[in-house]
């Protein structure tokens, strides 16, 4: 029997048409295909500006440039995270502060975030899991009230949102992701959303290697300068071309990727009542995207023989993060700033299953008894 791989990209079947159109064009960036790549984003999220990156890292990166970071400077962050969030920060100087996860989404706990804020902190980062939106509103409160850059690395959230405004879109800035692992892809490429009015003219500097080569081209100046610290942060115009094929059915991928993590969730509902396995928690006023499934096994221990035992039956599953604060150059970089009980119990506990739009009926029904079965020999004797 073939086995079900953990993730594959979904294909519009439109993707290499673009790529040759934009090829013919000659256009090596900021084509037509990046600028409908960018409408369509600013559109759809309601940021004041969308600019296409050539990675979610290179977005990232770009936005601790616009939130002024520099040597000295301190920015709060969830240490169950990706590694590019601290390394954007530590690039220009500043110092990562780990601050513990809440257990019902597994985002950035408002209230650690508050304790760990102190006069050098400059901004938080907050971190949506699997495209469920942590408490942000929250976050949002917090970093008004003490003048701090929020920052949403909302890099799996394409199509979700919280209390009807997009991810990415309800900080001060946003970051999305199009690696190959999303459910929008081009391989390798990413979006800054801004949505305070205050970062929108820097944020085109920074963009553009920190020239005002833009306004040049717009007849606003009469010729352009070095006036920023920025990057060649652009996307290529054939990376903007595969994802516009993408964006132009990211509706049909999300609902897809949704009805069968509500597969999944109904399923699995048995193993929570008898304690085998915890199921995400979704708040009401958020709306997901389908972007990963997990369960959170009872005891770290039971992880590795309940992956392998899914192996055994041709399932390809995995785990996340390791913690940031627990990795080599978190612990060289940042510091840890109180308990971290809940990042270090459920990173541990954590498995995410297959889940890709073109996962068909029978596989997923497939993953269901799969992994009903590695919970149940995990249960206990008279369990």
């Amino acid at each position: 029997m073939k086995a079900i791989p953990f993730n594959q990209p979904t294909l519009a079947g439109t993707e290499i048409e673009y790529v040759r159109e934009a090829a013919a064009a000659g256009l090596a960036s900021g084509g037509p295909f990046t600028a409908r790549c960018e409408a369509w984003l600013r559109e759809s999220t309601g940021a004041l500006a969308v600019h296409l990156s050539h990675s979610g890292t290179g977005a990232l990166e770009a936005s601790m440039i616009l939130a002024g970071l520099g040597p000295g400077d301190e920015v709060i962050m969830p240490s169950f995270a990706y590694p590019t969030m601290a390394t954007a920060a530590v690039r220009q100087g500043a110092e990562p502060v780990f601050a513990d996860i809440e257990a019902a989404t597994l985002g950035l706990d408002p209230a650690w975030a508050e304790a760990a804020i102190g006069p050098r902190t400059k901004a938080i980062v907050a971190v949506h899991y699997g495209g469920i939106a942590c408490q942000i509103e929250e976050l949002a409160a917090l970093a008004r009230a003490n003048d701090l850059v929020l920052i949403e690395d909302a890099a799996q959230c394409i199509g979700a949102s919280c209390g009807g405004r997009a991810l990415g879109a309800i900080g001060d800035l946003g970051v999305y992701s199009f690696h190959h692992t999303k459910n929008v892809t081009c391989g390798e490429g990413g979006a800054l959303l801004v949505s305070a009015e205050s970062l929108c003219e820097r944020a085109e500097l920074v963009w553009d290697k920190g020239t005002d080569r833009r306004r040049f081209e717009r007849g606003e100046v009469d010729s352009y300068r070095w006036v920023e610290s920025g990057s060649s942060f652009t996307a290529s115009e054939l990376s903007a071309a595969y994802l516009w094929g993408q964006l132009e059915i990211a509706e049909q991928i999300a609902e897809r990727r949704r009805a069968i993590w509500q597969s999944y969730h109904e399923a699995f509902a048995e193993l929570e009542a008898n304690g085998l396995a915890r199921r995400p928690d979704v708040p009401g006023d958020r709306r997901h995207n389908g972007h990963l499934y997990y369960l959170l096994l009872p005891r770290a221990g039971d992880r590795e023989p309940f992956i392998a035992s899914l192996a055994a039956d041709g399932v390809a599953a995995t785990f996340h993060y390791v913690p940031l604060h627990d990795s080599p150059a978190g612990q060289r970089f940042g510091r840890v700033a109180g308990e971290m009980t809940q990042t270090d119990e459920l990173s541990q506990r954590i498995v995410r299953l297959p889940l890709w739009a073109d996962l068909d009926a029978d596989s997923v029904q497939r993953v269901i008894e799969a992994t009903q079965r590695a919970a149940e020999r995990l249960a206990p004797a008279g369990a």
